[in-house]
């Protein structure tokens, strides 16, 4: 459906990567015009467990899209190199995904096609959801077009499959087959076809997940098969919703890789910018000096105020010296003025 290229970004001077759509596809103009609005609502998200998109448009009538270029291989590469992963280092690259599908459904984007090959884990195990923004605009063409991969439906919902109006819960689920298989070394459902797999989902059954993995326990076991339910309204009611599940089961307490675990939100802080230096605030004990201050000059300005106060008062002795501390400069020179004010 696409091609991808490794290019440059001559004015940034980074590498990116190029997605240009078939020529086939690209020839309807109803979808091209689909497929770039969708890549521009996906341009808005910024989140680090989502490959950014920089930019989007078209080419000799070609639609492409500018993306992050990741480092790194697909979870299906990885499941073809492993077979399946421990629990802990499957539940790690889950809540990753999770917290990726969060900001994306907050933003009002379903993906619509969360499978192995559209996730990425870095040299350093952080895993990057890609291509939001194709999915959507692929929904409804990938069933009907000749040549339809298989294991791409194998992780849609019942209900997407289907063709009904799907929402966050469908990405859930397809979260929830990638994890299956994460844990299984293969997917919920088998099938040599498209209708025998629509067979299975809405009339089979899918084999619980520790009777191809006992080690996995069961609180995880549970959590995988309620995302996997095949009515909507039985599944995590979102991706927050599914990553405190699977951060509920003992897997998650276990010694897991640092590298696996999502990258937390900054911490907002009150910012400094425009502040003077700590340096140069007042202390307390200035404050109140100056206040002691004030105090001696309104009680002078009374006293002259008072009847005989306008007679002209006697020369007052010179104000003590600037010597001591700052405290002690204020004090001596507010008990001058209240000699003063007393003379006169």
């Amino acid at each position: 459906m696409a091609t991808v290229e490794l290019a440059q970004d001559t004015e940034l001077d980074r590498p990116v990567a190029i997605k240009r759509l078939a020529e086939n596809l690209a020839a309807d103009g109803e979808y091209k015009q689909r497929f770039l609005r969708e890549a521009r609502l996906a341009a808005r998200l910024s989140h680090p467990n989502i490959v950014a998109v920089y930019d989007a448009g078209a080419e000799n009538g070609v639609p492409f899209i500018v993306m992050e270029y990741v480092e790194g291989e697909t979870v299906g590469d990885l499941l073809r190199r492993r077979r399946r992963l421990a629990p802990a280092e499957a539940v790690a690259l889950a809540l990753q995904a999770c917290a990726g599908l969060e900001t994306a459904h907050e933003a009002g984007l379903v993906h619509r096609d969360i499978k192995p090959q559209n996730l990425l884990v870095t040299p350093d195990g952080t895993l990057k959801i890609a291509d939001f923004g194709i999915a959507r605009s692929l929904d409804g063409t990938q069933l009907t077009q000749t040549g339809t991969v298989l294991g791409t439906a194998g992780y849609l919902a019942p209900e997407q499959a289907a063709g009904e109006q799907v929402n966050g819960t469908a990405d859930i689920y397809a979260l929830g087959a990638v994890l299956y298989e994460l844990l299984t070394g293969r997917p919920p459902y088998e099938a040599g076809s498209l209708a025998e797999l629509f067979v299975k989902q809405t009339e089979g059954s899918i084999t619980g997940v520790r009777e191809l993995a006992p080690a996995v326990p069961a609180r995880l076991e549970d959590a995988v098969m309620r995302a996997l339910a095949r009515a909507p309204e039985y599944r995590p009611e979102s991706a927050e919703t599914f990553a405190a599940e699977l951060g509920a089961t003992p897997t998650a307490a276990t010694a897991v890789d640092r590298s696996l675990v999502p990258t937390k939100p900054m911490r907002r802080v009150r910012s400094s910018w425009g502040r003077s230096p700590a340096v140069a605030r007042p202390g307390r004990w200035v404050l109140a000096a100056l206040a002691v201050v004030a105090a001696a000059v309104t009680a002078l300005v009374l006293a002259l105020s008072l009847p005989g106060g306008s007679k002209r008062p006697s020369r007052p002795a010179a104000p003590p010296s600037p010597s001591g501390t700052h405290a002690e400069q204020a004090e001596a020179f507010a008990a001058w003025l209240r000699r003063h004010a007393a003379g006169s």
